[in-house]
């Protein structure tokens, strides 16, 4: 049996020159970007915003126009589980100082893309971090 989960998550940044981006420690030791499950009546973005509020108690305004996301296997109670993961792009107001962990996570960083992409462990999310940078400096374009 094949279980499917369906999450929704945020690269967060602040500023813009230089940009800086949120990345979080999650207590299996990998560093990621906010996420988490999408609930029943919740839009994938009414979900991304409300992770990042329980796992950061931080606030953002979506980036209209950003939309991607990536799917992942992994094994689940020695079931296959399915995850695909839909990210937006979001700006905190500020200097993005408030930040409050969940009990989920153990550290946090805000870095600059260079710094975030050796922090972050999985390419895939390497990979969209780079997708949401390129995105970003076009639009100021």
């Amino acid at each position: 049996m094949v279980k499917i989960h369906k999450s929704a998550g945020l690269v967060v940044f602040k500023g813009a020159k230089p940009r800086e981006y949120l990345v979080i420690r999650y207590g299996h030791g990998h560093w990621d970007f906010p996420k988490g499950h999408i609930e029943a009546g919740e839009t994938p973005e009414e979900a991304a915003l409300r992770e990042l509020k329980e796992e950061t108690g931080l606030d953002a305004d979506l980036v209209e126009g950003f939309k991607d996301g990536f799917d992942y296997w992994f094994k689940e109670e020695g079931d296959n589980a399915h995850k695909f993961v839909t990210f937006f792009a979001g700006e905190v107001a500020g200097d993005g100082s408030g930040v409050k962990l969940s009990h989920e996570h153990t550290d946090y960083r805000w870095l600059r893309l260079k710094e975030a992409l050796k922090q972050i462990t999985y390419d895939n999310a390497k990979d969209l971090l780079k997708e949401v940078d390129g995105f970003l400096k076009a639009k100021k374009a």
